[in-house]
């Protein structure tokens, strides 16, 4: 008897007792995210912390993500907003923005890619959801995360664990999402389109490209200001040539820290009691939609672009109109590659990725600012 009071108190004492059926289903998801990022190389540097703050979330009884928890600290960062405007100082100091302002004309893809966005804004209105709800959830079709936070924050900040969950998610999940509505929607000629090279872009245009940029958009647009002004920042760091530690460090070792608490706050949010209901999964299926639509929008503009230039635009170029740099960029990269191993799309490719974050802020801006909250 005493041997078995003593394993009884023993078992109250863990956290098995408290373990749902929704907690292993959460579990077994962060570790396929991890299984993914490790094995499918699908974006590690977002998935391994999401997936492992999802995999902590789900053990009950878990220090980390109490309040006064770890976890609980770092996803303050998310809440105040001060994690996305940080991540766009990384993100600048290390994007190149030659590729856009070589070739502007491939700028308008940005705004093809991004009809995700109204489309999910109209199924989330058709769902109930309200009207600076359905504003939050449509900006995960821009497939900017920072940007995705920065808009909910202000609209609907009680959503902000599933559409940070779901933007980040299908970010890092985008190499899986795209590649077959792409090749859906291309054929095997258009998707073998070698693209020339681009002009080269000066120096001296790469350091005034920022700072005009910063004075445009923090005159006609100032609900998105402090985002683009941060990573307008990070470029000109990077192009004027007399800070470069201050570009590595915002680059590297400062964006690998930012990026190891986000991701495991976002990770965090996941857990079960909050997270599996039906507003959850129905914000889910709408940025799939979202996600997906954007993507077919951006192609059919790659194809629209393609017979105005009598075949010298390769349409795959389209689908990185997305926001998420440089991923989706990538993804078109090496679509293209599998038709063609000398067909190096990259650089093309980041022209419309780039375009897309300004198309993803402006679209915000415009939400922020007509939408009441």
């Amino acid at each position: 008897m005493i041997i078995l009071n003593a394993l009884n108190s023993m078992w109250h004492s863990t956290s098995l007792i408290n373990l749902s059926i929704g907690n292993i289903f959460l579990i077994i998801l962060g570790i396929v995210f991890i299984y993914l990022a490790i094995v499918k190389k699908y974006e590690p540097f977002l998935l391994v912390g999401i997936g492992f703050g999802c995999i902590v979330a789900n053990v009950p009884g878990n220090e980390l993500i109490k309040p006064g928890g770890l976890f609980s600290y770092f996803y303050l960062g998310v809440q105040k907003v001060v994690f996305p405007p940080l991540i766009f100082l990384g993100v600048g100091a290390m994007t190149d923005f030659g590729p856009m302002i070589a070739n502007p004309s491939l700028m308008v893809l940005g705004a093809f890619a991004h009809v995700g966005i109204f489309i999910a804004i109209i199924g989330a209105k058709v769902l109930h959801f309200t009207l600076a709800e359905s504003g939050a959830i449509g900006i995960i079709g821009g497939a900017d995360g920072p940007m995705a936070i920065y808009v909910t924050q202000t609209l609907a900040p009680h959503l902000m664990a599933q559409i940070s969950v779901a933007a980040y998610s299908y970010m890092a999940l985008m190499p899986l999402i795209q590649p077959p509505i792409m090749k859906w929607l291309t054929t095997h000629e258009e998707r073998n389109i070698m693209m020339k090279q681009s002009r080269a872009v000066t120096k001296r245009e790469k350091i005034c490209f920022p700072i005009l940029i910063t004075i445009i958009i923090d005159l006609l647009l100032p609900p998105i200001a402090p985002l683009i002004t941060m990573l307008m920042l990070g470029n000109l760091f990077k192009e004027c040539g007399v800070v470069d530690r201050l570009a590595k460090t915002a680059s590297n070792s400062f964006m690998n820290v930012i990026t190891i608490m986000l991701t495991l706050s976002i990770g965090s949010r996941m857990g079960a009691d909050t997270f599996l209901t039906v507003k959850t999964l129905e914000i889910i299926v709408l940025g799939l939609v979202a996600f997906m639509t954007g993507t077919a929008g951006g192609i059919w503009g790659g194809k629209i672009l393609c017979k105005l230039s009598h075949g010298k635009i390769n349409p795959l170029v389209g689908s990185a109109g997305i926001a998420s740099v440089p991923i989706a960029a990538r993804v078109s990269h090496n679509v293209a590659l599998q038709e063609n191993k000398y067909n190096f799309l990259i650089m093309h490719a980041m022209g419309p990725n780039l375009a897309g974050v300004f198309g993803t802020a402006i679209a915000g801006g415009i939400l922020i600012t007509l939408i009441p909250h």
